[in-house]
């Protein structure tokens, strides 16, 4: 038997859709089997709730009056990327505060902007004739902002190495604090509910998927950076409305030592189409296994202590080293519950529907290491300098680079002797006959392809 999403978004319609949350599936599948049990249930909900550092939001401030490019943008004294247009930035959550320091970060910020409390902005500009504003400062709230998108490069991780300690001294880690000795071992990842374990072929989850994130409607960009789905490290490129979300699913936290990160609540359905993937839905926390590796080795190949499966991880202790070792779980487990029941809520009241994927999530992906090379001499394009506007060079040569050229178009209007032409197809030509080396063209041209060399 088999079904589409069609069929199942009518069942949503009527309000006569089951629906069961992961950790449920299992046990329905062993006592039907797996070809009634792909009859019986229509949707299986999946929810994570761990610190995903991986995350920021894209704010939209609007214009001044008079406007401003900003170059640099403090919020609460935690910068944002401004490197993208004149008013817009990028907030990570692990970015610090300049006065605070690890202690308060972009991942506060979103914190206390979905909180209705006003943050102060900060900003900077070089100033330019359209943007003459060269500083601005203002108390902003989000109902202030024109946008706010959070907009996670990599988030929902399938599962995660577990972490543990050998040296002589604690450490403090994005894997939290580990004691000497492996005197604890900490682990992440929502074991049987989390959404990539439950469909690891990517069956049903794909490029535009519609999900539950940070207690709003989020969309699966396409996979996240470090995809690494061969070795089950796969992630998800996720991105959703802030104005939507709630701080019960976003929640602002600092890991000791290391710094600001967020939690951030992750919800996908599964559509169950066949008895393939009902199979797959069945997956339980001794399933899935993972490494302990030693953190205490300063090193991305770090050795690997032990393998263990998430249902020992999740007792409580493990067996390492000829001795029984705390463990403790990076992520919320009760919270993970709370956002697969609060999906399944909203599948059940026909307030969320499913959506068809509109492109595959990648089965290959890159997580290598980064080669560190000696860079070699710059070019000397990097250090380039523009003459002054209308500069005459009474001796000179002009040139200009056809390859480098884009037609742009933007010497067209500006060569007082029309030196430019364009044909039909809006390519741009030179004709440097009437050219009389004013300097405009070059100053203009914006990938450099036009230069005056004196003689």
């Amino acid at each position: 038997m088999s079904k589409t999403i069609h069929e199942i978004n009518q069942k949503i319609a009527r309000k006569t859709v089951r629906v069961v949350t992961a950790d449920e599936m299992a046990g329905i599948v062993s006592a039907l089997g797996v070809e009634k049990a792909a009859s019986e249930v229509d949707v299986v909900t999946t929810g994570t709730f761990g610190a995903m550092c991986s995350s920021g939001v894209w704010l939209n401030f609007g214009h001044s009056d008079p406007p401003i490019k900003m170059t640099r943008v403090w919020i609460n004294d935690v910068e944002a990327y401004a490197g993208v247009a004149a008013v817009d930035a990028y907030l990570g959550v692990t970015q610090p505060s300049e006065t605070l320091g690890m202690e308060y970060g972009g991942a506060h910020v979103i914190e206390d902007l979905l909180l209705g409390k006003p943050v102060v902005m900060r900003a900077v500009s070089n100033g330019s004739d359209c943007y003459p504003l060269k500083e601005l400062v203002s108390e902003i709230t989000l109902a202030d902002l024109n946008q706010a998108i959070m907009s996670n490069p990599r988030n929902a991780y399938q599962r995660y190495n577990a972490a543990a300690n050998s040296g002589a001294r604690t450490l403090h880690t994005y894997m939290g604090t580990l004691l000497p000795a492996c005197g604890n071992v900490n682990f992440s990842g929502a074991g049987e509910l989390s959404p990539l374990m439950n469909d690891p072929d990517y069956d049903t989850i794909g490029i535009g998927t519609r999900i539950f994130l940070g207690g709003g409607i989020g969309y699966i960009g396409g996979s996240g950076t470090q995809h690494n789905p061969g070795s089950q490290f796969a992630t998800l490129m996720v991105q959703g409305d802030l104005k939507q979300m709630s701080t019960e699913f976003l929640r602002a936290a600092v890991f000791h030592g290391y710094g600001s990160t967020m939690y951030i609540g992750i919800g996908i359905p599964i559509p169950v189409l066949n008895a393939g993937i009902a199979k797959k839905t069945a997956i339980r926390d001794r399933d899935i296994e993972t490494h302990v590796v030693d953190y205490s080795v300063a090193s991305i190949q770090r050795p690997i202590l032990g393998q263990y499966n998430y249902e020992e991880l999740k007792s409580g202790s493990i067996r390492l080293n000829n001795r029984d070792v705390p463990t403790a779980p990076l992520v919320s487990y009760s919270k993970s519950k709370h956002v697969a029941l609060k999906l399944k809520e909203w599948i059940e009241q026909g307030i969320f529907s499913l959506s068809e994927a509109v492109a595959a999530i990648p089965a290959q992906g890159s997580a290598r290491p980064l080669p560190v090379k000696q860079p070699e001499a710059r070019p000397a394009r990097f250090y380039r300098r523009r003459p002054a506007m209308s500069s005459r060079h009474a001796t000179a040569t002009i040139s200009w680079n056809e390859e480098r050229c884009i037609s742009c178009g933007h010497c067209l209007g500006i060569c007082p002797r029309q030196v430019y032409r364009r044909d039909e197809q809006w390519r741009v030509w030179a004709d440097y006959e009437p050219c009389n080396k004013c300097g405009l063209c070059e100053n203009v041209c914006p990938v450099h392809a036009i230069e005056i060399r004196k003689k």
